[in-house]
């Protein structure tokens, strides 16, 4: 006997068997896109460790000037 919850079971496989076998391969230029995201961040990293440093240094020199 025909379920209709059977058929729906066999589409949903069937349909992300499908959607999964399309993926196109990667490309050159979003392998290159991927490093330069990659290298962006690695970028802001820095910067965010400069700017914690030049904020102590801050404070250190306003604690020596009311000393």
């Amino acid at each position: 006997m025909f379920k209709p919850q059977t058929a729906l079971y066999v589409f949903v496989v069937i349909a992300s068997l499908a959607v999964s076998a399309c993926q196109p391969a990667e490309g050159p230029a979003e392998r290159a896109g991927k490093a330069i995201d990659q290298t962006a961040e690695k970028i802001g990293d820095q910067v965010d460790k400069a700017a914690d440093k030049v904020h102590q240094t801050a404070k250190e020199a306003e604690r020596n000037a009311k000393k």
